[in-house]
């Protein structure tokens, strides 16, 4: 009799199945990828707005992997990958909740299907492997240890042979070669801090692909303060902070000086010495009262014009945002640009080799219930995939 009622529920069951699938749905039990590798979105004049809560939460709806797991081997593009690290910040601590609090953000970005009108690409469906990648494993507890293993973690990212091969010059039709200084296709990584002492381990990461690198930075802070002067440096660890990573990756020669710069700056300082050390740490400045004077294009020229076309790493700050569009922040100062400026001024990047990215300091328990600085963090770094998904990493060969 079991066995008999067995059969039959296994008979239901299949029937069941069967009949969900003639209606056009499969039944999936996390329901957000149909084949491996490939999130399912809506391409030119297909249906939108299907169900985006299902699933586990990645980063809009993209394929999760194990990177530094058992998809260890697995290659790809694009990744975002977290590092929930919060243990340097010198005011506000929560931004180890920043990447789950990003992700949750990101549902709605692909609610229509993700075309970017003003770039004119839809980074997910522009022929990239682009995944989640989840965290790294970070400790809590020991900051030194916590350091390096962010480092290991993107570290063995980046040094992953990139799924898609470079290809050719769109304009000579001539075969494309590496930008890294290792010789090698890199793929790139977007991390969600985190606070933004993650930003030395990256960069020592960076430096072991790219050498020396040319560095955006988006931000209400300089962040490269003297560790004497930035919290009294009691001890070699706590010299290493979010407001001194600069300073250090300056002096470990991470930094490309004179074609790096900052944007979005209006923090009060120690003295004007912190602008004379600023300098000697490698970096331009654009302060964010520029805005009102040069506008948004004035400020896409002085980047332009600083970074050129050297291989760029770029790191955002959600403070280099107000306040009043993204509260739950680190370390908020008031005077930042709109959410529609950062975004403008991202979109002008449009051709600069981003290598790789970041976005840092949000911390969701200051948010509002609305989700105003998750969903702006999100919406800030699909402009930056879209920017990346137009233009590959590498160039024509000089002969």
């Amino acid at each position: 009799m079991r066995a008999h009622l067995s059969v039959l529920v296994t008979t239901v069951l299949v029937c069941v199945a069967i009949a969900h699938d003639d209606h056009g749905h499969e039944q999936m039990p996390l329901g957000y990828v149909k084949y491996p590798y490939q999130a399912v979105y809506p391409g030119d004049n297909e249906v939108t707005a299907d169900s985006i809560f299902s699933g586990i939460t990645t980063f809009a709806k993209l394929p999760w992997v194990q990177c530094l797991g058992k998809g260890r081997n697995d290659a790809f593009d694009i990744a975002f990958i977290g590092a929930p690290f919060d243990t340097g910040t010198s005011y506000r601590p929560g931004a180890r909740f920043g990447p789950a609090g990003i992700r949750a953000g990101s549902r709605r970005l692909t609610l229509y299907g993700g075309y970017n009108v003003p770039l004119e690409v839809n980074p997910f469906m522009a022929g990239l492997k682009i995944v989640d990648c989840g965290d790294i494993p970070v400790t809590p507890y020991d900051n030194k240890y916590a350091i390096q293993q962010i480092e290991n973690g993107h570290k063995e990212l980046l040094h992953r042979p990139a799924f898609s091969p470079l290809g050719n010059d769109s304009l000579t039709g001539k075969p494309l070669v590496p930008i890294s200084v290792d010789g090698k296709h890199h793929p790139r990584i977007v991390t969600l801090g985190g606070d933004h002492t993650i930003v030395l381990p990256l960069l020592r990461s960076i430096h072991s692909a790219y050498g020396p690198i040319s560095v955006i930075h988006f931000d209400s802070h300089l962040d490269t303060w003297k560790p004497s002067v930035f919290g009294g440096a009691p001890s070699a660890q706590a010299a290493i902070n979010h407001g001194t990573y600069f300073y250090w990756a300056s002096q470990e020669g991470l930094i490309q000086n004179g074609s790096s710069i900052h944007g979005a700056i209006r923090t009060t300082l120690s003295g004007p010495a912190d602008y004379a050390n600023d300098d000697a740490s490698g970096f331009q400045r654009i302060e964010a009262r520029e805005i009102d004077k040069i506008g948004t294009d004035g400020i896409i020229k002085k980047i332009r014009e600083t970074v050129g076309d050297r291989p760029v790493y770029l790191s955002i700050d959600i403070d280099s945002i107000d306040p009043a569009f993204a509260p739950a922040t680190g370390t908020p100062e008031t005077g930042g640009w709109s959410t529609r400026e950062l975004r403008t001024i991202l979109r002008g990047l449009d051709g600069l080799f981003i290598v790789s990215a970041d976005i840092v300091e949000v911390a969701p328990a200051y948010d509002t219930n609305a989700e105003l600085t998750t969903m702006a963090a999100a919406d800030v770094l699909y402009e930056v995939i879209s920017v990346m998904a137009k233009t590959p990493l590498g160039k024509v060969a000089s002969c």
